[in-house]
């Protein structure tokens, strides 16, 4: 997730991307697909069922990442690596684009290299583990890309179900997560994605990072009946933040995952007089860990606009909303955890 970008309402994309949008799915008042995407019903009643909070554990699940982005990707990861309720799987390197890459390929690039430095500090191998995801974003529902990401997803979601599904943390552009999708559409029946992107509903724009980045694949995700929950940015999880005192006082000195923790933080900006950062990613972890930190309301899935905007149809499937962030316990189980990793 990309701060700068999170809540600044762009002025007006380029063409091509709009055009790309109204190619790849023109959305008629009942939110279908005109291109005539087909996936396997999944009844309300399964769908409600799978968006309760996972009372299993560990919970099974996989991190998909755009982790070079910014500094909050790289709290998200540790915060799952770190924490005995999960049993983190995979993780997948998702595309970007911003001042720290040269395009959505080159941002995968640095994001999978930046999941490797992770995994050497806590002294975890990445075979098996990391996966490189799209080096593009989405543009042809008929040809998604089969990166070593999406394939992985496929994999490991087929050998899930209904009653035992696969957690898919996302907090980048939902790109991989969406290509998945389109290579093997069965795969909704068997996962749970939740997913850090677009703005609340009575926003008045979803120009927000990951969103805007992958605007087919984010209407994919709204459109396609998976199992859904939605952290939305502005104004939910803005209120997840920190600053260097409190970062100096629980995160520095707590092995060298910490202090490197610690060392992007404070050089994510050189004036740190009244600053706070928002970790916006770790609420994504922090849900599957747990929901009484992060209050939900079931809501009818809105249909995305080529406008970057929402609109509205109460026929529509249900999807599970956040609409509040408790700051203090999140963060409290996280310097308890990286507290007691540094000390084993």
């Amino acid at each position: 997730m990309d701060s700068k970008n999170a809540t600044s309402l762009a002025k007006g994309e380029p063409m091509k991307t709009v055009l790309g949008a109204a190619l790849f799915l023109s959305v008629i008042i009942t939110g279908l697909p005109l291109l005539g995407q087909r996936f396997p019903a999944v009844s309300e009643n399964q769908r409600i069922e799978m968006l309760k909070h996972p009372d299993n554990r560990p919970v099974r699940m996989v991190l998909d990442t755009d982790t070079y982005n910014e500094i909050d990707d790289q709290f998200a990861l540790v915060y799952a690596l770190i924490s005995p309720e999960l049993d983190l799987r995979a993780v997948y390197a998702a595309p970007f684009k911003n001042s720290r890459s040269t395009g959505p390929g080159d941002g995968m690039e640095k994001s999978y290299e930046e999941i490797l430095r992770i995994l050497r500090k806590l002294g975890r191998s990445p075979k098996g583990v990391a996966f490189r995801g799209s080096s593009s974003y989405l543009t042809d529902p008929r040809n998604p890309e089969r990166s070593p990401a999406a394939l992985d997803l496929v994999k490991r979601a087929k050998k899930s179900s209904p009653q035992d599904p696969l957690y898919v943390a996302a907090v980048g552009a939902i790109t991989n997560v969406s290509n998945a999708i389109l290579i093997d559409p069965s795969i909704i029946q068997n996962i749970v994605v939740v997913w850090l992107g677009g703005n609340g509903h009575n926003w008045p724009h979803q120009r927000e990072f990951n969103f805007r980045q992958d605007l087919n694949a984010s209407r994919l995700i709204f459109d396609c009946g998976v199992p859904f929950v939605q952290l939305p940015c502005t104004p939910v999880v803005t209120h997840f933040r920190t600053t260097v005192p409190e970062m100096e006082r629980y995160v520095g000195g707590r092995g060298p995952v910490g202090d490197y923790l610690l060392e992007i933080f404070k050089g994510y900006r050189k004036d740190h007089f009244a600053w706070s950062k928002v970790l916006w990613d770790m609420t994504a972890v922090a849900w599957i860990i747990n929901d009484e930190w992060l209050p939900s309301d079931l809501v009818h899935s809105p249909i995305v606009t080529d406008n970057y905007t929402f609109s509205f149809d109460r026929s529509r499937h249900l999807i599970r909303a956040v609409n509040y962030v408790q700051r203090d316990p999140i963060f409290r189980d996280f310097f308890t955890k990286l507290d007691k990793q540094s000390r084993k």
